[in-house]
């Protein structure tokens, strides 16, 4: 759910670099790389709004997308002045005894849901 689709829209497709495949009053579908997002037009009494909405929104839960190029999408954010949540870094995290390093950076979309897009 969003606020104002269509300032969503316009900073998934032109910083984050989405493409958009089609979209109908009030919703739009995109992907990046592998990843497919829906971006609607919060309104009262929505069929799948399952609760009040307050920003930032999605509190609690971060989104991790693959970027196909992250380099890119860094200097895209960096060139727009984009506000970022933490820099692009390098980060290790543990899946039981395997190790996984990324390179990652995040960023709040207008609405606040927290994306961390990865190498």
């Amino acid at each position: 759910m969003t606020s104002d689709l269509a300032r969503s829209l316009d900073l998934y497709t032109r910083l984050f670099g989405f493409t958009l495949h089609y979209t109908r009053p009030g919703f739009a579908y995109l992907s990046l790389g592998r990843v497919q997002w829906m971006l609607e037009q919060a309104e009262p009494d929505k069929a799948w709004q399952t609760g009040p909405l307050e920003r930032p929104y999605g509190r609690g839960i971060n989104f991790q997308i693959q970027a196909p190029d992250l380099g890119a999408l860094h200097e895209r954010l960096t060139a727009a002045s984009y506000p970022l949540f933490q820099p692009l870094h390098t980060a290790t995290y543990a899946e039981g005894d395997t190790l996984h390093t990324v390179r990652q950076l995040l960023v709040q979309d207008p609405d606040g849901y927290l994306l961390r897009f990865t190498d």
